[in-house]
């Protein structure tokens, strides 16, 4: 029996990309020599559920339509699941390349070997390692099938203690390494989000009980997201008004990988499919949120080129990175990939009559 299709996924994908395009705004900000705090914070840390809550929503999307009982077509999947992501990564990578080496002066294609390491680990633009983690996701999808399937309430806690500790390790105690499969690990190595990849899919799985669960403990489920969401910035405002961390260095500190961002990720993925579930809302508000989640993979594909050319058109005009311009700035990225995707679209539509 077909489910229904859930247009929650859709909202938080679409609240996502935002969180996404907020991350690399603040990368922007942070370049200025005394940003604004509190900006920093809205733009880099409380947008950092924005990317794991990518992979629970794919997870739960998977497993909300599959059938466990039935034998699982690897080879299909493959196919439908590299259309998707493994092709647009793949083009866009070539675009990014070029663009950026034709835009220095370099050679307009690397050598064969910087090239691999470049495709292999998602180096061609700063966004595009998500794309390369959830390759390796769905390569290992028969692996996932079979924890899920295997999954109780215990071994989720005994994951959710060995993510903890991996993410901890991975994050603040390996030195730097001149190995490529360690020094880019983040860019690859599926480990750091397997936790809440394998909650989605068991919660895809058990999505009735789950739903269920969320409308009768909506208070409890708020609750969590804001103890997690304030816990995660009073560490960060710790380490800068206590232990003088830069702004720079607080940030890749209180991370999405760090025991606080973990439970925060988790906390923030069931409050927002909660909230998108049974939260009542207007129908403007409804369709902007559709129209960001259809659109969403083409803001985040294609925004740091926007990011490249309003960085350009920032400087031309005399202007820094202010506050107040960097508000500014994140508007302009969001409406100007957005933009460029309709009237792609509608141009496409018109074409084809």
């Amino acid at each position: 029996m077909k489910k229904p299709y859930l247009k929650s996924i859709e909202y938080i994908r679409g609240l996502a990309m935002l969180g996404v395009v907020a991350i690399h705004t603040g990368s922007q900000y942070l370049l200025n020599p005394t940003p604004n705090i509190h900006l920093v914070v809205l733009f880099e840390i409380v947008s950092r559920f924005s990317v794991p809550i990518f992979f629970f929503i794919s997870a739960f999307g998977l497993f909300y339509k599959m059938d466990l009982s039935e034998p699982f077509d690897y080879g299909k999947f493959l196919r439908r699941r590299f259309k998707a992501v493994l092709i647009p990564y793949l083009i866009w990578s070539t675009l990014y390349i070029v663009h950026d080496n034709w835009f220095n002066g370099w050679q307009l294609f690397p050598e064969f070997d910087y090239a691999a390491e470049i495709y292999f680990f998602g180096l061609a633009k700063y966004h595009l390692y998500f794309l390369v983690i959830l390759i390796w996701f769905y390569l290992l999808m028969p692996l996932w099938i079979y924890f899920v399937k295997q999954m109780t309430p215990k071994k989720l806690i005994l994951l959710l203690a060995a993510q903890i500790l991996f993410d901890y390790w991975s994050s603040y105690c390996i030195a730097g390494s001149e190995n490529l499969f360690i020094k880019w690990r983040l860019n690859w190595l599926v480990l750091h989000y397997v936790f809440i990849f394998i909650l989605g899919g068991v919660l895809g799985v058990h999505s009735q009980k789950f739903f269920a669960w969320c409308e009768a403990n909506k208070k409890i489920v708020g609750a969590s997201f804001l103890i997690t969401l304030t816990t995660l910035l009073s560490w960060f405002y710790l380490l800068i008004y206590v232990r003088n961390f830069s702004p720079l260095d607080a940030v890749n500190t209180a991370h999405q990988l760090s025991p606080l961002g973990i439970f925060y990720t988790i906390a923030a993925s069931i409050f927002f499919f909660t909230l998108f579930q049974f939260g009542k809302f207007p129908a403007r508000i409804k369709n902007f949120l559709s129209l960001l989640g259809k659109n969403s993979y083409f803001v985040y594909l294609a925004h740091p080129f926007a990011i490249h050319y309003l960085i350009i058109g920032l400087g031309k005009l005399g202007l820094i990175m202010t506050a107040p311009n960097a508000i500014i700035f994140y508007i302009l990225i969001v409406a100007v990939t957005l933009g460029v995707k309709i009237l792609f679209q509608r141009f496409f539509q018109a074409s084809l009559r």
